[in-house]
């Protein structure tokens, strides 16, 4: 039986759960889990990642990770071969660490993002580890919460935005959120084919399905004969026709957002969010 195909496209929101091989630990001790944080970081920084949440247990992870250029399985390569040889050199231990592929749910951030958030680090309560969120060390909750100094590789404003666009506010807001009950049900319940979305994302997503193995047709193949970005962005733009270039040349023209960010010499996360702002608005 083939496995399934991975949907995956520029802006891609999903919650990652990867599971220790014969559902072993993944983690020895804390030393261990500051140095997959280590290694998150650079997969990150390295594949132009977003990740708004994560938990770390004992023979699991989770993360919610966007993907602006649509590369989940190329990070998620780096980020479990990495940490698994590094675990695998300090324990003098062989065979594999992890079971088997990634699981990915693919999420539709405007109705999903603080739902699956919250599930993420919950995580420790339901299993019985801690009584409140705040008092286990391994998620991202004291951090989005404004209890804890923030990760540089953790971005919390596309969370606390949803709550008010006071931080302070925000923050309250979302303790509360997550503070006010534990979800009985796991929103994945809600899911379909390994999507969390509406029927119309759901449908629209799954015309976007590739496989992940490597064979796909390469982005510049597939858009030959499309207007390069010189001429695009050849005069002067107000920032509102700057935006409206950049998401014609991302959205009609497939040029990845981290191209599109160094041709304007901009952070990728900015191109990102201009997608993101005239999505969240329509």
């Amino acid at each position: 039986m083939s496995r399934p195909l991975r949907i995956a496209f520029p802006g891609a929101t999903y919650h990652i759960t990867v599971r220790g091989n014969e559902k072993k630990d993944i983690y020895f001790c804390d030393a261990d889990r500051r140095l997959f944080l280590r290694i998150l970081d650079r997969t990150i920084h390295t594949h132009h990642w977003i990740c708004h949440a994560y938990c770390l247990m004992g023979n699991h992870y989770h993360l919610l990770i966007e993907t602006p250029d649509g590369n989940l399985s190329e990070g998620m390569r780096q980020l479990n071969g990495t940490y698994a040889q590094k675990i695998n050199e300090r324990y003098r231990r062989v065979g594999h660490l992890f079971q088997g592929r990634f699981k990915a749910f693919l999420i539709e951030n405007i109705f999903y993002l603080v739902t699956v958030a919250r599930y993420i680090v919950l995580n420790p309560v339901r299993a019985g580890i801690v009584k409140e969120p705040a008092a286990y060390d391994w998620s991202s909750f004291r951090q989005t919460a404004g209890l804890a100094r923030k990760r540089n590789f953790l971005t919390i404003s596309d969370i606390l935005i949803r709550f008010s666009t006071n931080q302070m506010l925000a923050q309250k807001r979302y303790l509360d959120f997550v503070l006010e009950k534990i979800p009985p049900l796991s929103p994945f319940k809600e899911a379909r084919h390994q999507i969390l979305g509406s029927e119309q994302f759901i449908f629209e997503a799954e015309n976007w399905q590739v496989d992940d193995i490597g064979e796909e047709i390469p982005r510049e193949q597939r858009m030959i004969g499309r207007p390069n970005l010189e001429d695009m962005f050849s005069r002067r733009l107000k920032r509102d026709e700057r935006n409206s270039v950049i998401r014609f040349a991302v959205e009609q023209c497939g040029y990845s957002q981290s191209v599109v960010a160094r041709h304007l010499h901009l952070h990728y996360s900015t191109v990102f969010r201009v997608l993101k702002m005239h999505r969240f608005k329509t």
